[in-house]
């Protein structure tokens, strides 16, 4: 009649078969016992297992009035009352805004953080322990040690989990910015409309938090609220995406074709345009000609090798593909995963894996021709004038490759590797009215391709200007 716990179940996938004969064959069972499983999401989990069992997960709230209301219904009146030093209540307050602040920004993705972090309650925690301990130990003479408290809190409690310098920077500046003397003033807030509220009881600040709005603008954590619109996008394209993967997968017809006859037509299409594979033999002696040693024929080299994958990975899936249709070969996982995606106009995980993200498939087929031209131009008629920088599947080698060459050429004015470093100017030319590469005094290289995001270009006088039309 008791509870079993099983807890970090993706460890021991194997266990969990044993597990499951152990419960459907067991002859008789007490109506009070429970098994509880905590796993995280894996492909090989016992698909039986998972359908048989009730699923609960314990996902952070959404918005800031959600997070904070969640954080101080678990908030005592004991936990409240726990100092008596007067910056207590606004610091618990503060810290459980810092921890719903870092929990809300990773759902603007790389806007938010680098990398996703996983902060949770414990953070929050240990934080306010730290922090009753280090007031009672505090005399009122010096007051709180601000220096300390910055530190504990932007790099050990929450900064321990941060990974990458950036994301460290951006949580010192959230301990540097709202941790201070100043957070006591009447004029603080963390936003416009988002002060620290005073009250005795933890009623007071529900009551609070209550009044906060539903939805939040993101330029409450610090993002600018075109944030917002990259969100939205991601979240109804991923909504899109959840849709399409549910439908039946049943042989219905489009326009009189079957789901099948639709695929087979697609695959012969690709097929024929798919450019031939390159001959090792033949790229080894091309490469030999323009100097197999130099960085950039390297870096070539590798290019072409990726293409090549891509390529052989593309035409293997559809050949198999077709011969599946045609019940020559069994329909694998894969080769289904394939079908459905060619079907709904989407990049195949097998593709996707060893290639570069794209919104259509129409688009990256498209991008994988214009790909392999650049190389099998590069390789059979020599370096070109200009390059193509964002159809490489490794970019910054190419920049590498770039001042490992450049520096050679320059050894005689005493230039060394470590100390060049990268200088871009934005010509008034378009790529056609390129003839030749940059001159030899100057080095370096012509490229084209990028992007701008959130602003567009003056190309008479050479500056930023506003991406659209002011209102």
């Amino acid at each position: 009649g008791g509870w079993l716990l099983l807890q970090n179940c993706h460890l021991g996938l194997e266990f969990l078969t044993e597990l499951m004969d152990t419960i459907t064959t067991k002859e008789s069972m007490s109506e009070d016992f429970r098994t509880w499983i905590t796993t995280e999401a894996h492909p090989e989990f016992p698909i039986n297992l998972l359908q048989s069992s009730i699923k609960f997960t314990n996902e952070p709230p959404q918005g800031v009035k959600a997070g904070l209301k969640r954080t101080y219904s678990a908030v005592t009146q004991d936990l409240l009352e726990a100092s008596k030093m007067p910056q207590w209540k606004p610091l618990l307050y503060a810290i459980a805004f810092l921890h719903t602040t870092v929990q809300e920004r990773r759902k603007f993705g790389p806007l938010g953080w680098n990398i996703p972090y996983e902060f949770n309650q414990a953070d929050f925690a240990a934080s306010v322990q730290f922090v009753q301990n280090h007031l009672n130990d505090v005399d009122n003479k010096h007051g709180v040690n601000w220096s300390c408290a910055r530190y504990m809190l932007g790099e050990v409690q929450y900064g321990g989990r941060v990974t990458d310098d950036i994301d460290k920077a951006l949580l010192n500046t959230y301990a540097r910015v709202w941790f201070g003397e100043h957070m006591f003033s009447e004029k603080f807030c963390f936003y416009k409309g988002y002060v620290i509220p005073k009250g005795n009881t933890v009623e007071d600040y529900l009551q609070y938090i209550e009044q906060l709005p539903v939805i939040d603008t993101p330029e409450v954590f610090g993002l600018h609220p075109n944030a917002d619109i990259t969100y939205q996008t991601n979240l109804a394209n991923e909504t899109f995406s959840t849709i399409l993967s549910i439908q039946p997968k049943d042989s219905s017809t489009r326009g009189g074709e079957t789901r099948e006859a639709v695929v087979q037509r697609l695959a012969d299409e690709m097929l024929e345009k798919l450019p031939p594979d390159y001959n090792p033999h033949e790229v080894k002696a091309q490469l030999q000609k323009m100097g197999a040693i130099e960085p950039m024929n390297i870096f070539l080299r590798q290019e072409i090798d990726r293409m090549q994958l891509v390529m052989s990975r593309v035409r293997t899936t559809l050949t198999d593909l077709k011969l599946a249709i045609d019940g020559t070969i069994i329909m694998s996982e894969e080769l289904q995963d394939a079908l459905d995606n060619i079907y709904d106009a989407r990049i195949p995980k097998l593709w996707f894996r060893i290639s570069w993200e794209s919104t259509t498939l129409g688009f990256w087929f498209t991008e994988l021709l214009e790909r392999n031209q650049q190389f099998s131009s590069w390789l059979h008629d020599g370096r070109p004038n200009q390059f193509w920088m964002t159809g490489f599947f490794n970019p910054q080698g190419f920049l590498t490759a770039m001042r490992q060459e450049t520096t050679r050429m320059n050894l005689a004015r005493g230039w060394e590797l470590d100390s060049v470093v990268l200088y871009s100017e934005v010509t008034k030319m378009m790529k056609e009215d390129v003839v030749g590469p940059p001159p030899a005094d100057i080095g370096g290289v012509y490229i084209h391709g990028l992007f701008l995001e959130g602003a567009g270009w003056d190309r008479r006088n050479s500056k930023l200007i506003e991406s659209a039309p002011k209102v």
